[in-house]
């Protein structure tokens, strides 16, 4: 059995060793660079086939900032947009203000713009979409065209049927 200055002394050796790494991780520098990425392209409003792909690289360009507040989101989207799209931004500015939110700004501006013949575009490429040599390049873009086109079951089997020669599916 210990006695209470034996405690004692255990106790203040590990605050003490505790206290010298705390030193160590204080005193001790990272060498680490601040990643930034790039600013997405413009996006001017005019074509609707465009802005799908311009949203998911402004969400992606967002999630690598999540400290970013709502009225930080919604001002730099702003930034990125001419023409058009930037009548339609400063227009709901001057009417919601401060009072827009993130979730609110981005539902509208995807309603405002989406292509509503984006998943028949897709569904006719993906159907037009053949094999040509490379099975990675063909799945690629293959499963690119589907994520908009959503086909499924039998019609997505029919595509890959008729896009792939006999000898690959037989594999």
């Amino acid at each position: 059995m210990l006695t209470p200055g034996e405690i004692a002394q255990l106790v203040g050796a590990g605050i003490a060793a505790a206290q010298a790494v705390g030193q160590l991780e204080r005193g001790t520098r990272v060498h680490t660079s601040r990643l930034k990425m790039e600013n997405p392209e413009k996006f001017d409003g005019k074509s609707s086939s465009t802005f799908n792909q311009w949203w998911e690289s402004v969400t992606m360009y967002l999630g690598f900032y999540p400290e970013t507040v709502d009225r930080q989101k919604i001002t730099w989207v702003g930034t990125l947009l001419t023409d058009t799209a930037l009548v339609w931004h400063l227009h709901r500015y001057q009417e919601l203000g401060e009072n827009d939110t993130w979730v609110n700004y981005s539902a509208t501006i995807r309603m405002e713009y989406r292509n509503e013949q984006e998943a028949a575009d897709a569904q006719l490429k993906l159907g037009q979409l053949k094999y040509q040599g490379s099975i990675r390049t063909y799945l690629t873009e293959f499963q690119a065209l589907n994520n908009f086109a959503r086909a499924t079951g039998e019609e997505l089997r029919e595509k890959v049927n008729l896009a792939l020669p006999d000898a690959v599916l037989d594999m």
